[in-house]
């Protein structure tokens, strides 16, 4: 699974991105360039994702983002075995 804290701190080039409870949309840290690199990303990790479809409210905060993830997460590869 992505590590989606480390991912945010990335994408919104702020560590509070990644930081339990921050609201990515009032404090600006989640704007439309890291949305889309936010969403492209998780698409090459392999979710399914279709932001038109999805509550903005679902991407307000990490846990929210977590919870979201863990609905869509990706099968998982060819050959591999589940544990």
């Amino acid at each position: 699974m992505t590590d989606l804290r480390a991912l945010l701190r990335e994408v919104c080039g702020d560590d509070r991105a990644g930081e339990d409870g921050t609201d990515l949309f009032e404090t600006g840290l989640l704007d439309s360039m890291a949305f889309i690199e936010l969403f492209t990303r998780l698409e090459e990790e392999g979710y399914d994702l279709r932001p038109t479809r999805i509550d903005r409210t679902r991407l307000r905060t990490p846990e929210s983002i977590e919870a979201l993830l863990g609905e869509h997460a990706p099968p998982p590869p060819p050959g591999s075995t589940a544990d």
